[in-house]
C-alpha cells in the first residue's frame, strides 16, 4: 500500500508540467467549442470523455458543418487509433498478474504526454504511478476546457478572434518538431496538405463530405506511409506526437 502511495505522489508530480501544458491549450479548445456552438458544460463533458485534442478539434469542425453521426464516429475512430498501439505497449509494461480493471483505468487516460512519461518509468509500471499523472493531467485538460467557453462567452468579439490564433499556433508547434527531425514526416505533410487541397477543390471528390474527406486522406496517406516507411527497431518505442 505504501509502495502505491510513493508512486501515487510520484505521478502527481511529475503530471504537473503535463498539466500546466493541457491548460493553455484546451483553453483554445474550450474557444473552438463556443464557436462551434457547445455549451460550457457540453464542451466540459466531452474533454471528461475524450482526452484528445486532435479528435476534440476534428469534432467540433464536424459539428459546424453538421456531418451525420456516423461519419463523426469513423472520424474520431481513425483519428484516435494510435491510441489502441500506445494502450497495447502500455499493458506490456504491466505487472502480468495486475488485476484487469486496472489495465482499463489506465486506458482511460492514455494521450501521448501521459503514454510517453510512463513508458519511461524504469522496469514494470506501477498503474498507480499512471493514476497520478492522470489526476493531475486530466484536470488541466476539463478546466482549461472550461474556462476556454467561459471567456467566449464574455470577452469582446476582437479579443476572442486574437485568441484564436493559439490554435493555429499550437498546430504549428506540434507538426515543426517532428518535421525537423524526420524527413519522411516533413513530406508527408506536404502530401497531406496538397492532397486535402485538392479533395476540396477536384469537382467529383469536393462533393464527399468534410467527414469522409477525413477518412480517407488518413487511411490512405497513413496506410502508404506504414508500407512504404516502417518503423523499425528502437525506433518503434520513440516519440509519439498529438496531430
Amino acid at each position: 500500500m505504501e509502495n502505491n502511495r510513493t508512486w501515487f505522489v510520484k505521478g502527481i508530480r511529475d503530471g504537473i508540467p503535463i498539466s500546466l501544458g493541457y491548460l493553455a491549450v484546451s483553453f483554445t479548445l474550450g474557444i473552438a467549442a463556443k464557436n462551434a456552438g457547445l455549451t460550457g458544460f457540453q464542451a466540459t463533458w466531452m474533454s471528461i470523455t475524450n482526452l484528445t485534442s486532435a479528435g476534440q478539434f476534428a469534432a467540433f469542425g464536424l459539428i459546424t458543418l453538421g456531418v451525420p453521426y456516423i461519419e463523426m464516429a469513423i472520424a474520431q475512430l481513425i483519428i484516435n487509433l494510435r491510441y489502441c498501439l500506445m494502450s497495447c505497449s502500455l499493458s506490456q509494461k504491466l505487472d502480468s498478474e495486475a488485476p484487469f480493471f486496472h489495465r482499463l483505468l489506465v486506458a482511460y487516460g492514455v494521450t501521448d504526454e501521459i503514454f510517453g512519461v510512463s513508458m519511461h518509468v524504469a522496469g514494470k509500471l506501477n498503474p498507480f504511478y499512471t493514476y497520478g499523472l492522470i489526476c493531475i493531467a486530466a484536470p488541466g485538460w476539463i478546466l482549461g476546457t472550461l474556462l476556454g467557453v467561459i471567456s467566449g462567452n464574455i470577452l469582446p468579439a476582437r479579443i476572442l478572434s486574437a485568441l484564436s490564433v493559439a490554435l493555429y499556433g499550437m498546430f504549428i508547434a506540434i507538426i515543426i518538431p517532428p518535421t525537423r527531425k524526420d524527413k519522411v514526416i516533413a513530406g508527408l505533410v506536404v502530401v497531406s496538405m496538397m492532397a486535402s487541397l485538392l479533395f476540396t477543390y477536384l469537382p467529383f471528390i469536393s462533393k464527399i463530405s468534410a467527414g469522409f474527406r477525413i477518412i480517407i486522406l488518413t487511411v490512405i496517406i497513413a496506410g502508404i506511409a506504414a508500407v512504404l516507411f516502417p518503423i523499425k527497431g528502437e525506433d518503434a518505442k520513440g516519440e509519439y506526437y498529438e496531430s
